[in-house]
């Protein structure tokens, strides 16, 4: 009974509790269903509350529109709070119709009219709405009686452009002036809607009275959009007056390394760019504040450029994204700008311009060169110095006089630390910083600093006074000081010398010698030996050896500084004798420390072989070729002989003969032992056994054929008839493989060091030298030596002060080819585009290519090839272009008689105190001109110039050899022939017959004359027939 009752109660308290919680859920839906009817109440309340007003406001609008209702303030603020408080996307309409409204009831004229499709009608009314509700000025009510009201109503607008601001005001700014023009090179912005832009983006900054934080965003928003204050000065020229000198604040806001540094780092590298470039173009617009913020300026864009300079890479890689200016750079690059980049490049131009160069330069412009006398009225002021002869041009550079720049030696004096020298050194690093990160234009930079004739040699003369002793010494010590004031200096002095090199490649020699443009000649000595001294020092003292970096770059600099100054003096002297020499240097203890390896000497020999005597340089070529054969086993030893060669040559068809059995040999059978026999026409041997003499013979002969111009592979230049290859050798079939030949020929003789007589044009040595890769090379400054005519006439087009375009000239150069007139395009569809004033420059340098690279092109390439296979090119790397062609065809300077007599070897009874030999030398020594002992020396050797080392090195040795008899008779000496020519016992009396010689042993053939007179006459007609040349 008991369970009964407890499970009875258990049962009852189950129900109570599911009857609570119904009836608790009951509520709960009841109160939802409230709350839902309430919203759904509510929403339609809204809903209708909306459609009402919405209605009322249509009503209104239509009223207005209609002109039966008046458009108060008052009503207009009713019907705009109702709009407002229910405003949704709907709306646009609308709310566009009440901005119309109220600018119209305040009477605003000025409304901004889109002038192109592109322009946006909603962007400028709203821009009108804020540019009013920014500023009470054209405020009705504070007109009049209402003038109490201004400070209240100003605060409201203060108020609103705070809100504005705190809403991303400037970010849309930007993205208007981004997205609708001034990204691209024409701007789709019209001049209202511009200046609308630039008021609003100005009002807020001016009303917080520039604090930071407005000054950092009009700098990242505003000034960073492409070009804008180009836009700004170019469309509303009146804005300018209303800058509130921001220039100024803005140069002194960057000058803050920190603020700068983060204006940077919002900005990626195209919109910091931007930035640079606007900022410069205010520098630009506002040269007295420039002036005045000088210091300020140069640092804030030495910063932002040394900011973007990290990003800055010098090749392509998988970070690295192409920029138009930059070049390659590891930031994110922002595409959409690369249409604004040629106005932003404009704008950077302001910066080498010559106002902004003027301002921040002054220190060094306004100094005054001492001693130069003001120039005379009258109107040839420089005629006759220009004609002066080179001799008296060395004279003169080492006179002191009125009419010289007193600046040949450095003078000294300046303390670095001094404020003038401080500030000239920052520019400096300013435009080197511009140099190495603009690298797209890097050209236009260096042409801007070289416009103004008289900055570098000031620039100079302000170098030449630094420090106590003078320039050089101080610049020496700086590279072994790393402060920031060494770094500094030499950032200085780097600056100088990129644009003095810029400046030197683009001036002709007209311009360089005659004219003197920038540079005086004198000055150009004093430059040379500073830099030849400066860059000696780096390699010898070891300093090259562990530059990185900027030591690095500065080295490159002063080298390719001195380099361009060494190549023109080689082309054209303007330095005295000996003058790249360095005295302090021992050949002998270079050529040890070559031997051992040591990387000093091996720099110098790679940098500048010209500080070496030439002839140490002959000798290191030698010995350099001397251990190539003993490798090669060309060399005869105690154990091994070398490989031997033989070839058979008809006398009639040498060159055939000689190209059909060497070109097909490998190449180190051409560069060992190749002995010739020679057979007449009938096939029988001619007399002699060749010990070289006859391979030289051969090898001189096979030379003076392919380089006969009548074989036209090759031609003469006009004027000096140097040679150079034919254009128009295609017309033998097999052209391209005689060049190659004729190059291992020419190879193979200088390999064995013999001289022949090739005279070849400059231009074309300097492309067998590889000289025309460098970066230096320009092919206008070689053109002189394949016409001197033609590049007068060039060069006349570009001082032409006309209209070129007048001159009917067009991109092409027609040729007369074997009758026919043949047109070559210098560029493709050049033929049709006219020469003008602003392609000459280009149109002189084509030219000048054309003639002498691409109508030459195959023949050079395989000349190339060929005397590369015999000669590294690495050799000839220590010898300038005249110093290859002596190399090649002996030394240019006059016979020295005491050193041939020296080495002369006497055959057939002659010895040196033999009568005859007696007279030979006195007659060579003192009836003969300098020109007939050339002659004399080409008529035994077949070279008119003797070995660059000495006739101790000619090979064979020069000889002389007393004959009886004439050369088809002479059977060799003989004991009887010796005893009578030692005694001078004649058979018969020689009068009748000419001396001759025997090129290929260098043997002069002399008959034992009687008289001198009758040796005198007797050689002297001999070497002007140029008789003889025959074999013994």
């Amino acid at each position: 009974m008991f369970s009964v009752a407890q499970t009875s109660k258990s049962q009852f308290l189950d129900k109570a509790r599911q009857a609570r919680e119904e009836r608790k859920g009951q509520k709960e839906r009841e109160r939802a269903a409230t709350q839902i009817q309430a919203l759904i109440r509510r929403f339609l309340c809204r809903c209708r509350l909306q459609r009402q007003i919405r209605k009322e406001v249509d009503d209104f609008f239509e009223a207005c529109d209609a002109g039966t209702s008046k458009r108060n303030a008052l009503s207009i603020f009713k019907i705009a709070r109702k709009l407002l408080f229910i405003f949704g996307k709907e709306d646009k309409l609308r709310f566009e119709k009440l901005c119309r409204l109220i600018l119209g009831s305040m009477d605003v004229d000025n409304e901004p009219k889109p002038d192109i499709l592109q322009d946006s009608k909603l962007v400028t009314l709203y821009l009108t709405m804020l540019v009013t509700f920014t500023d009470t000025s054209t405020w009705k009510i504070v007109k009049g009686k209402g003038e109490s009201l201004r400070p209240a109503l100003t605060r409201i607008c203060e108020n609103i452009m705070g809100h504005l601001n705190q809403k991303g005001f400037y970010t849309i700014l930007q993205v208007i002036l981004l997205t609708n023009g001034l990204a691209r090179s024409k701007p789709s912005l019209s001049k209202g809607t511009l200046s609308a832009i630039f008021t609003l983006s100005l009002r807020p900054v001016v009303a917080a009275h520039f604090s930071d934080n407005l000054l950092r965003s009009f700098l990242i928003h505003i000034m960073s959009v492409p070009a804008v204050v180009f836009h700004f000065s170019t469309l509303t020229p009146e804005v300018r007056h209303e800058t509130h000198d921001l220039f100024r604040k803005f140069v002194i806001f960057l000058s803050r390394e920190e603020q700068c540094a983060d204006i940077c780092v919002c900005l990626e590298g195209s919109h910091t760019l931007c930035l640079l470039g606007n900022l410069i173009h205010l520098g630009f617009l506002n040269e007295k504040v420039l002036e005045e913020e000088a210091s300020h300026f140069v640092k804030d864009l030495t910063d932002m450029l040394s900011y973007c300079q990290r990003y800055v890479s010098q090749k392509k890689s998988n970070l690295t994204h192409w920029h138009p200016v930059l070049g390659w750079f590891s930031q994110t690059v922002d595409y959409g700008l690369n249409e604004s980049m040629p106005l932003v490049t404009r704008q950077l131009q302001y910066l080498w311009g010559v106002p902004v160069i003027r301002t921040l330069f002054c220190d060094v412009l306004s100094k005054k060169l001492e001693s130069q006398e003001p120039t005379p009225p009258s109107a040839q002021p420089t005629t006759s110095q220009n004609n002066l002869p080179v001799k008296n041009l060395f004279k003169r550079a080492f006179q002191k006089s009125a009419s010289v720049r007193n600046i040949l030696k450095p003078v000294g004096g300046k303390r670095v630390d001094s404020a003038e020298v401080q500030k000239v050194c920052s520019v400096c690093v300013l435009y080197q910083t511009a140099l190495t990160t603009l690298n797209q234009i890097r050209l236009q930079i260096l042409t801007g600093l070289t416009y103004l004739d008289d900055l570098l040699p000031k620039l100079w003369a302000f170098i030449c006074e630094l420090g106590p002793q003078g320039g050089l010494k101080l610049f020496l010590e700086c590279l072994n000081n790393d402060t920031d004031e060494s770094k500094q200096l030499l950032a200085m002095l780097m600056l100088f010398c990129d644009c003095s090199r810029h400046l030197i490649t683009i001036l002709d020699d007209i311009e360089l010698y005659e004219e003197q443009i920038s540079f005086k000649t004198e000055e150009l000595i004093t430059i040379s030996s500073f830099l030849n001294t400066f860059v000696y020092k780096m390699i010898w003292d070891g300093i090259l050896e562990n530059a990185k970096g900027e030591k690095l770059d500065l080295f490159h600099s002063v080298h390719g500084w001195l380099m361009v100054l060494y190549e023109r003096d080689c082309r054209r002297r303007f330095s005295p004798d000996d003058h790249w020499l360095r005295k302090d240097l021992k050949p002998s203890l270079l050529f040890q420390e070559l031997e051992k390896g040591k990387r000093r000497a091996q720099l110098l020999l790679q940098y500048i072989p010209h500080v070496i005597p030439h002839k140490n340089r002959v000798l290191l070529f030698r010995n350099i070729v001397t251990k190539e054969k003993e490798a090669l086993g060309l060399v005869e030893t105690s154990s091994a002989s070398p490989h031997v060669t033989h070839i058979t040559i008809r006398r009639s068809r040498m060159l055939e003969d000689g190209y059909d059995q060497l070109r097909r040999l490998p190449v180190n059978s051409i560069k060992g032992v190749i002995r010739v026999k020679f057979v007449n026409d009938l096939g029988v041997d001619e007399a002699g056994i060749d010990q070289d003499g006859v391979f030289k013979e051969f090898l001189e002969e096979i030379i003076k054929k392919v380089f006969n111009p009548a074989l036209n592979l090759f031609k003469t230049t006009s004027g000096n008839e140097r040679l150079y290859p034919s254009p128009t050798s295609n017309i033998h079939e097999n052209h391209l493989q005689l060049f190659e030949f004729v190059g291992k020929m020419l190879g193979k003789a200088m390999y064995e060091g013999i001289v022949v007589d090739v005279p070849f044009a400059s231009f074309f040595l300097s492309q067998v030298l590889g000289h025309h890769h460098s970066t230096f090379y320009s092919s206008i400054d070689e053109l002189p030596s394949l016409d001197s005519e033609f590049y007068k006439n060039l060069t006349s087009i570009k001082r032409y002060d006309g209209d070129v375009s007048d001159l009917g000239l067009t991109l092409s150069y027609d040729e007369d080819v074997m009758g026919q007139l043949v047109c070559h395009e210098l560029i493709p569809g050049g033929k049709t585009m006219p020469v003008t004033n602003e392609n000459k420059i280009s149109y002189i340098h084509l030219m000048a290519h054309f003639r002498m690279h691409t109508q030459i092109k195959d023949q050079t390439v395989a000349f190339i090839r060929g005397f590369r296979c015999i000669i590294n090119p690495e050799w000839l790397h220590m010898f300038s272009t005249p110093e290859v062609q002596r190399l090649i065809s002996g030394d240019n300077a006059e016979i020295d008689l005491d050193d041939l007599k020296k080495h002369t070897v006497y055959y057939g009874g002659f010895h040196s105190s033999h009568r005859v030999i007696i007279w030979l030398w006195d007659i060579l020594s003192s009836d003969f001109s300098a020109e007939e002992r050339a002659m004399f020396l080409k008529f035994v050797t077949s070279c008119s110039r003797p070995p660059l080392l000495g006739f101790a090195y000619l090979k064979p040795p020069f000889s002389i050899r007393c004959v009886e008899v004439s050369d088809d008779q002479d059977t060799g000496d003989t004991l009887g022939s010796v005893l009578r020519g030692f005694f001078t016992i004649r058979k018969k009396e020689p009068g009748g017959r000419l001396p001759t010689s025997s090129t290929c042993f260098n043997l002069l053939k002399l008959p034992n004359y009687s008289k001198k007179s009758v040796l005198r006459d007797k050689l002297r007609y001999a070497i002007s027939m140029n008789t003889g040349f025959e074999l013994s």
